[in-house]
């Protein structure tokens, strides 16, 4: 029996280690980012006691942000023991631990603000965060966007992703339009503004531009646009093919695949005028599909050079490339981690019957599945964090559309956006 109670213990120890750790320079919990699988916070987001349509909008967008953010489990309100109506904006610490929460957020409504409060059960009474927010008409998704923000970066030191908005190539009878959507499926509008066939679009570092390949004057031409729509300037117009850009980390150039000498290749061009600053590859195979890494040293890459497609990483400034992807035989449309310090890439792969999304560590050459047996699933991108990862799903569960999965492989993918749909791109985080 002793034995027992001290593995029991251990293992109690080990889970709370897993999920929180030191207390930072803020006085709050830091989630453990590097932790094993399985280790969320426990919070509590319950509704407010008013029940009116506002705070049922602030408590649905609460519990979807949280959800998706990546350290979280969000507890199911109907084991709540609290009585929600006598603690107001405050909690009775007790009555939150009896039902396994780590965090309570509570929240009021009123005519022109959203007050947030966010406790830790471990501390008792006194709120760890609270913030206040003036309410302006409609505008109570964007705030519980910019609250739920605040409460990751209390938790982990870094910046979430709410607010920020994805972009794709909507799939339509003989064209295809570049679209915008928040992260969410919101608010979605058409970038592109012609009745051609426009894919593969690609975000600014800064946010305020959009890169994509159109059709609009018979060649596949690269264009730049302003995020939120209208006219687009030509960038490349080289004979042949000009798509698949990537930004460079300082928005100054643009790594493309270029046919203008008769084969696809990988080339840098200027973002300012298209001017062609080097050529990477130059090999009888077809190089395409570049990624540039966010530190700016490395381009990764798409190449049937041993055979069917797989992804190549080479120096930004040439070089060797050396084939980095092995599970199966075709792998395509790479695409970086934002995440400081780490190597690891997203990409589409089919080893087995239908495409799904995988992500690879460089260093530790560790392959994590995000999406199996699910479809099929393809054109991966990172959320400004790195957290999660947005990708098109073609068909399987839950039907054709836009998909948020766990950048580590746990949890379960949620739809966001439903139509046909491909060439997904996150955008950057979202400025205050």
């Amino acid at each position: 029996m002793l034995q027992i109670q001290q593995t029991c213990g251990l293992v109690l120890i080990a889970v709370l280690t897993s999920v929180a750790s030191a207390q930072p320079k803020e006085g709050g919990t830091v989630i453990d980012v590097s932790a094993t699988k399985g280790g969320k916070y426990p919070i509590a987001l319950p509704t407010a006691p008013e029940g009116d349509a506002v705070s049922k909008e602030v408590s649905g967008v609460e519990s979807f942000d949280l959800n998706l953010a990546g350290p979280f489990k969000v507890l199911d309100p109907a084991g709540f023991l609290a009585d929600l109506k006598s603690e107001g904006v405050g909690i009775e610490a007790q009555k939150w631990k009896d039902v396994g929460a780590y965090g309570v957020i509570k929240y009021k409504v009123s005519t022109d603000a959203i007050d947030f409060k966010l406790y830790e059960v471990s501390k008792g009474n006194k709120p760890s965060l609270e913030k206040s927010y003036k309410r302006a008409g409609t505008n109570t998704r964007a705030i519980v966007h910019k609250w739920c923000n605040e409460v990751v970066k209390y938790y982990t030191g870094e910046a979430g992703f709410f607010g920020s908005k994805i972009a794709f190539t909507a799939k339509g009878k003989g064209t295809s339009s570049i679209m915008a959507v928040d992260f969410d499926g919101n608010n979605a509008y058409a970038v592109s503004n012609n009745s051609s066939t426009n894919i593969l679009p690609a975000w600014a570092p800064g946010g305020g531009q959009i890169a994509y390949t159109s059709f609009m004057r018979s060649n596949p031409d690269l264009y730049i646009a302003p995020a939120g729509g209208g006219r687009p300037k030509k960038i490349s117009g080289q004979k042949g093919m000009n798509t698949g850009a990537s930004w460079s980390p300082d928005g100054s150039k643009l790594a493309v695949t270029l046919s203008k000498d008769g084969n696809p290749e990988i080339y840098i061009i200027k973002a300012a005028d298209g001017s062609v600053v080097s050529r990477l590859t130059n090999n009888k195979a077809i190089d395409t599909s570049p990624a540039w890494s966010p530190d700016g040293s490395q381009i990764a890459f798409v190449s049937d050079r041993n055979g069917g497609p797989q992804i190549f990483v080479m120096s930004a400034s040439g070089g060797n490339a050396t084939q980095v992807s092995f599970n199966g035989k075709y792998n395509t449309t790479p695409t970086w981690s934002p995440k400081a310090g780490k190597k690891i890439i997203a990409y589409t792969t089919r080893d087995g019957g239908n495409y799904d999304i995988v992500t690879l560590d460089l260093d530790t050459k560790t392959m994590t599945r995000i999406t199996q047996s699910e479809g099929n699933n393809e054109e991966p991108a990172f959320s400004p964090n790195g957290r999660a990862i947005a990708f098109s799903r073609t068909s399987g569960g839950g039907g054709a559309g836009i998909y948020i999965a766990n950048a580590d492989g746990t949890g379960k993918a949620v739809k966001v956006y439903s139509g046909s749909t491909t060439g997904v791109d996150w955008g950057p985080a979202p400025k205050d």
